[in-house]
């Protein structure tokens, strides 16, 4: 039977892996695509919680899940503007680099 920290342990993995694609990395994709990583490890561990508590009539609580319906959502609208200015600096700079990018001015 899977556990509480069978669930914690793959999220503190998963947002070990994605802290060190934001540090190592220097392509700013990578470095974004980390970030989400690090933010459904969060949302992992919110749901594995949210299953194993349950509440005076037995069932689970269903709270936090609520919760990570709406971190999905903020989340999608990261992802829609984060790509949006990652288009915009590499047709100005033509490069994904982030050594190469040292300032945000055009």
């Amino acid at each position: 039977m899977i556990t509480l920290g069978d669930y914690l342990f793959v999220s503190g993995l998963l947002f070990t892996l994605g802290f060190a694609g934001v540090l190592l990395r220097r392509n700013i994709i990578i470095i974004f695509m980390s970030l989400e990583l690090m933010l459904n490890a969060a949302n992992l561990s919110l749901v594995a919680f949210s299953r194993f508590r349950v509440d005076g009539s037995g069932l689970p609580s269903y709270h936090a899940q609520v919760f990570v319906f709406f971190i999905i959502t903020v989340a999608a609208a990261e992802v829609a503007v984060g790509l949006a200015v990652i288009v915009a600096l590499y047709r100005a700079r033509r490069t994904t680099h982030v050594e190469d990018i040292n300032s945000l001015r055009f």
